[in-house]
């Protein structure tokens, strides 16, 4: 039976390839593509980073905690990041939405206070 199988569709594929021609679907295709780039809306990569991001919904931190600590959260508007005070680290926000993930986390500087650390003598 799995025999049959494989026959029938090495004999079908074979059948198709010899039933259409290559060339003229590659030249369409390609031509079709030309023209189409200067006249449709089509979008590139480099138009993506001109968007404005949408904004995140502040409502969602009663919601979310940082998955190390299961701590509450701090949104930063200016660096679009979601902030864990305690462990010093940053989650992005990409469009709109929180990346949770801790290895995608940004390490943050946190201050330092230097009256509390010892000092050398």
């Amino acid at each position: 039976m799995f025999r049959n199988v494989l026959c029938s569709l090495v004999t079908e594929t074979a059948g198709v390839h010899r039933c259409v021609s290559r060339a003229p679907v590659i030249q369409r295709l390609t031509a079709a593509a030309a023209s189409s780039a200067s006249s449709a809306p089509f979008r590139s990569f480099s138009d993506v980073k001109d968007e404005v991001q949408p904004p995140f919904d502040a409502s969602l931190l009663e919601f979310l905690v940082c998955p190390l600590s299961k701590k509450p959260l701090r949104y930063e508007a200016k660096t679009n990041e979601l902030i864990n005070e305690e462990l010093g680290i940053a989650y992005p926000i990409v469009g709109g939405i929180p990346n949770m993930i801790p290895q995608e986390a940004r390490l943050i500087q946190k201050d330092t206070d230097t009256s509390t650390t010892p000092t050398q003598g």
